[in-house]
């Protein structure tokens, strides 16, 4: 999860409003140091939590409750001044009946080329033809590692190192980048922004006539953001930033209020290693997130992503007739997988995310799940088609085709009863009574859903990282 500490410290300080007797000024300046504690742990800067907690601390005191009651009334402002904090809560939007063109520009180290063919795939997700070009004439390996990344997810990609200047390279392929609907153009970095740097950019960004500017800084700079998005800002026409590695490091907190300081949008986060794991920043979901509330319109996106309409019509349908097997269950992991980790997606859930639900058991159970492809893809078609022909000799076969352990293929097929168990239990008539979606919302009623459908041995599970 990104921010998993900051996103923790939050929740305990969420826990202390809901599990109080009364809302006074006592619980106010005793949620507001737990607020002031996580987000200086996450490096924001110490003038700007002030004014952050003195807005929550004031509004909290002063405010009518209009119709809410006081610890809702508490919570919402809470999540009101952080969303508020961390941006405008805008999301980036394409330029309508243009070709959009984006240049990345940033230090040197802070991830433009690897961005740029994660921001490649995210629109290449979302039906549009991209194409990206180097135009870093000095580092000499960048045209390379593009060219590759190109390869990987591909995208076309364009550049050539025997050129001197960017404005050559770029002028080299322009009519060619023509034909596409978003072209992204990496750029060169330096250790410090000197004039040298900004007078190549200032240049490249004559010949390009670029849509979009994004200033690409990673997370680790902590309170040092702030000077640094100012001197870009100051300096070019940079239109958004986009922060890098922010599963790697506990001061992101620190990159994103300090943007949104200077009035520099952050518009995307990378939140992981691989190409996938890169999202549109909202502030408002994303201190959802934070705050254990959910995204449940984000959960939505990952997964129409990660499953065609057709795909998932067809799982549906075969779920709904009970003939759900070992293929089915293969296909619902591989989408996980595409979505992101179990504590991401755990995070997005409404009524899930503020359960603390223990990390080290989501990452085990990773771990198996990892181990359970190994076994299936040792299966025969028929066996993966037909489990219950599965016998001790059959799963003796597949442990040692697949390397695994007797224990981890017996583990396997335990859970895919279980969960067929489960998929049966919402067929039934009246499975869903009772429910709606507030309901869902709420840690209790989602657990109460998930007795009702049988999934006791789950429950005990979320109940431990409940604790």
């Amino acid at each position: 999860m990104v921010l998993d500490k900051l996103g923790s410290s939050l929740k305990d300080a969420l826990s202390k409003v809901k599990n109080s007797i009364t809302v006074d000024r006592t619980l106010v300046e005793e949620v507001v140091k737990e607020i002031q504690k996580s987000l200086l742990g996450s490096d924001v800067n110490v003038r700007l939590v002030l004014e952050l907690t003195k807005s929550i601390r004031d509004r909290a005191i002063k405010e009518n409750t209009s119709g809410l009651d006081k610890k809702e009334h508490l919570i919402t402002i809470i999540y009101e001044e952080l969303s508020k904090f961390m941006g405008s809560g805008e999301e980036f939007e394409l330029k309508i009946d243009v070709q959009n063109k984006i240049l990345l520009v940033g230090l040197y180290g802070q991830g433009k080329t690897t961005t740029t063919g994660k921001l490649g795939l995210y629109f290449k997700n979302r039906s549009k033809k991209v194409a990206m070009i180097s135009t870093d004439t000095w580092r000499p390996a960048a045209y390379e590692q593009l060219r590759q990344l190109g390869e990987k997810i591909e995208i076309d990609v364009f550049g050539d190192p025997s050129l001197k200047s960017p404005n050559e390279i770029y002028n080299k392929y322009k009519s060619e980048l023509e034909k596409y609907d978003i072209v992204i153009i990496d750029s060169a970095g330096r250790d410090n922004l000197n004039e040298e740097l900004v007078d190549e950019i200032i240049s490249l960004n004559k010949i390009v006539g670029p849509t979009d500017t994004f200033l690409v800084m990673g997370a680790d700079v902590g309170q040092t953001a702030q000077k640094q998005a100012q001197a870009f800002k100051d300096n070019l026409d940079v239109s958004g930033v986009i922060i890098t590695k922010m599963d790697g490091t506990g001061k992101g907190g620190g990159a994103l209020s300090a943007c949104s300081i200077v009035g520099a949008p952050v518009r995307f986060i990378g939140v992981g290693e691989n190409v996938e794991d890169f999202e549109r920043f909202n502030s408002e979901k994303f201190v959802s997130e934070l705050l254990g509330m959910g995204n449940l319109e984000g959960l939505l996106e990952k997964a129409r992503l990660a499953v065609s309409e057709a795909d998932a019509e067809k799982m549906g349908t075969r779920m709904m007739s009970g003939e759900f097997n070992l293929n089915d269950l293969y296909d619902q992991m591989g989408a996980m997988k595409k979505m992101g980790s179990m504590s991401k997606i755990m995070n997005m859930i409404p009524g899930l995310g503020g359960m603390n639900i223990d990390k080290n058991m989501l990452n085990s159970q990773e771990e198996k799940m990892k181990k359970w492809k190994f076994a299936m893809d040792s299966m025969s078609k028929y066996e993966k088609a037909n489990p219950k022909v599965i016998s001790t000799s059959r799963v003796e076969r597949i442990a040692k085709g697949s390397g695994m352990e007797l224990y981890d293929v017996r583990e396997l097929l335990k859970h895919f009863k279980q969960t067929k168990k489960m998929m049966e239990a919402f067929t039934k008539p009246g499975a869903m009574d009772g429910f709606d979606e507030k309901s869902m919302e709420s840690p209790d009623g989602m657990m109460d859903m998930m007795k009702k459908l049988g999934g006791k041995k789950m429950m005990k599970q979320m109940a431990k990282g409940r604790r």
